[in-house]
């Protein structure tokens, strides 16, 4: 045969095999474009809801009751990736998705050993199970596995087939993926697992059922052992370390998922169950901390008593925490009630706003003098709190007190009308009594608000008199109102007068203004505090509307509100500096016209002579229950007075309580339980006693 016909024949056998190979990759194109790999069916993810920093507040489920999360590969431990990569597939980053080397091993064990001593599976391999899950093992199952994997290699890029592995690997009962394992079992992120931990979560997906740590701890520790021992081998890992974290122990029990803001993220999920990720503007440690206080203050106060809080920024309208009951799933206190939008009466806390428009107005500056005396506006008879008057008072102390015949005085002059309209410009409409007019009875109390309502009227006192829109979720709108609801001369007036309301006894003493609110029949307790960012609201009470015997404000929600501040860790801002031209002026400096306030309905006192003093709280004979925990009391008895002349000394059980006081109120925390007698002297030595049962 010539040169020349050899030539001719190669050739042809070129040609034909060129069009042979062509044949069989346009073949396998073919294929592949008609039955690709099913990628876009993942199962179904679990939906977060994530805090203003992306931390996870609380989760739910996938359709298939399991948990299963997303993930980034820049939000796992790179320790953990690499321990992952040469544990199970060494070549992962340079291999088509088959290791040749790695199948060629696995056939030659199992020829001399008679069984399979490796399966020689990559990452990719699989993955390519895990979209497609079959029952049984077989060499038709591997080869659908080879072939798939093939196939994800040519779609996807090495980190992104990575990052599908650890969305979708088995770690035991129902979690799938890294993250929905690393939650379960140490109750963190991915991004922060020891060295231990990830040896432990690279070794479960062989065998996930087997090695549950919460179920076989003892397997579950050899399996991390050997893989760690592996890594040793292999000098991925020093020996020192090797040793200090074969030396822990696995994980006993599977954690909780985390379940914080319960109420906003079940109405987030149940406005859209399609979405898989809700973002808010809540602060995870914050949130965290005042639900803690919320279910210690409940069970503090009573039965069936539940809490509310909500804290914002006052600039920006961000909610950084929201409570809605002092635990979702205690239904001895309706917990699924979200109680910080349910209308209630607001109680004394709409008072602040009374004063400031009659400062606004210049009817009165904070050290003019008003009558705290029974009064008469067209058939209106206000009275105390405390049943009691106390004369000629400051504005300054009419507030901090929260005297309700000076309120009124006030709200007469400006009109409830005005009152009215200052709120509708931070965005609030208070909800009234069908039918009804708008009254003097709305300083009191007299008309319906939601907690949220209430924050977002005091974000006024923090923002110069401009009240923002307080939200939970994310925005890019302006939240600030256009009309400020005080003028900021008056605004900072009233801001200043509160940060002087003494604080509740037993609570460390903050640089917070605040105000309480108790409504009618003890049925709602308030309180709504600020510094010079944040407004924090607590509300306090039982959601059928039920009434709390001497449950009230002072006594009940500003202590939580307190804690609440103390707890949160927010660093306290200074309160906000007076407007320039603005001062505070003695009683002395005042002008003649603005030295005392007076009203038509002044009524003259009724009688010249105090009667003697008389405890109208508790009754004589009464049982009261202060909620004993363990034999120890909590919650102090409130005792009033009406009568007497100021200041009082208090007895209990012939021991007398601290100093003196010209408050018509005490607080009294008894050390034990039974029959005790109260005792009130006032300043003409007339006094008063009941005998009480304390439970």
């Amino acid at each position: 045969m010539n040169l020349r016909r050899k030539a001719r024949i190669g050739l042809f056998a070129f040609a034909g095999l060129t069009v042979f190979a062509a044949i069989i990759v346009g073949g396998l194109a073919a294929l592949d474009r008609a039955h690709p790999p099913p990628l876009d069916e993942a199962r179904s993810l679990s939906a977060e809801v994530l805090d203003r920093d992306g931390h996870l507040l609380r989760a739910f489920a996938a359709q298939d009751q399991r948990w299963r999360f997303s993930i980034d590969l820049d939000e796992v431990d790179p320790q953990f990736l690499n321990m992952l990569v040469h544990y199970e597939d060494q070549r992962f980053w340079s291999h088509p998705g088959v290791d040749l080397r790695a199948l060629l091993r696995a056939a030659g064990q199992l020829l001399l050993n008679g069984r399979i001593i490796s399966g020689g599976s990559t990452i990719t391999m699989q993955l390519a199970r895990l979209i497609e899950p079959r029952k049984r093992r077989s060499f038709g199952a591997k080869l659908h596995q080879i072939a798939r994997a093939l196939q994800i290699e040519r779609r996807l890029d090495k980190r992104q087939i990575l990052q599908r592995y650890l969305t979708l690997a088995p770690y035991g009962g129902n979690l799938e993926g890294i993250r929905a394992a690393s939650l379960a079992y140490f109750g963190k992120s991915p991004r922060k697992l020891t060295l231990s931990q990830s040896a432990l979560l690279v070794a479960l997906p062989q065998l996930p059922e087997r090695r549950r740590p919460d179920r076989h701890p003892g397997q579950a520790k050899k399996a991390r052992d050997r893989v760690l021992a592996r890594m040793a081998l292999a000098s991925v890992i020093e020996t020192p370390e090797i040793v200090r974290a074969s030396s822990q122990a696995v994980p006993a029990k599977r954690y909780a998922m985390p379940a914080h803001a319960a109420h906003l993220a079940g109405r987030l999920h149940r406005g859209n169950p399609d979405a898989k990720q809700f973002e808010t503007t809540l602060k995870r440690g914050i949130q965290a901390s005042l639900e803690a206080v919320a279910k210690e203050t409940a069970e503090r106060v009573g039965t069936r008593v539940s809490v509310a809080m909500i804290l914002a920024d006052g600039r920006t309208g961000d909610i950084l925490a929201r409570v809605g009951s002092a635990g979702y799933f205690d239904s001895a206190r309706a917990g699924s009630i979200d109680m910080t939008d349910r209308i209630r009466s607001p109680g004394s806390t709409l008072k602040p706003f009374i004063y400031g428009l009659a400062l606004e107005e210049g009817l009165v500056s904070s050290e003019t003098l008003i009558d705290d005396r029974p009064a008469n506006f067209a058939g209106y008879r206000p009275r105390n709190f405390d049943l009691s008057y106390q004369g000629e008072v400051s504005v300054r102390q009419a507030l901090q007190m929260s005297l309700n015949v000076p309120a009124v005085r006030l709200l007469d002059a400006v009109g409830p009308g005005r009152l009215f309209a200052r709120f509708r410009r931070a965005g609030v409409v208070p909800k009234q009594p069908r039918g009804s007019a708008t009254g003097l009875a709305v300083g009191l109390g007299g008309v319906g608000l939601s907690l949220a309502d209430l924050v977002q009227l005091y974000s006024g006192f923090v923002n110069h008199g401009y009240a923002v829109k307080v939200r939970d979720r994310p925005r890019t709108t302006n939240p600030v109102f256009v009309d400020p609801v005080l003028q900021a001369p008056a605004n900072w007036h009233v801001g200043d007068i509160l940060s002087g309301v003494a604080p509740p006894t037993s609570v460390r003493k903050l640089q917070i203004a605040y105000k309480t609110g108790t409504s009618y029949g003890y049925r709602d307790a308030w309180a709504v505090g600020f510094d010079g960012r944040h407004v924090l609201g607590v509300w306090i009470g039982r959601p059928d509307n039920g009434s709390i015997p001497g449950m009230t404000g002072y006594g009940a929600a500003a202590p939580a509100l307190f804690e609440a501040f103390s707890r949160s860790g927010l660093a306290l801002e200074p309160m906000p500096a007076p407007p320039r031209g603005v001062e505070r002026r003695a009683h002395s400096d005042l002008p003649h016209m603005l030295k005392r306030f007076s009203s038509p309905q002044d009524l003259p006192v009724l009688v010249s002579v105090d009667p003697a003093p008389q405890i109208v709280y508790p009754p004589a004979g009464a049982r009261v229950d202060l909620g004993a925990v363990e034999g120890q009391f909590e919650i102090p008895l409130v005792i009033k007075i009406q009568g007497g002349r100021a200041p009082f000394r208090w007895l209990a059980n012939g021991a007398p309580l601290p100093g003196k006081s010209t408050r018509r109120t005490a607080n009294w925390l008894p050390d034990g339980a039974g029959y005790s007698t109260v005792t009130v002297i006032d300043a003409n030595g007339r006094a008063a006693s009941v005998d009480v049962f304390i439970e």
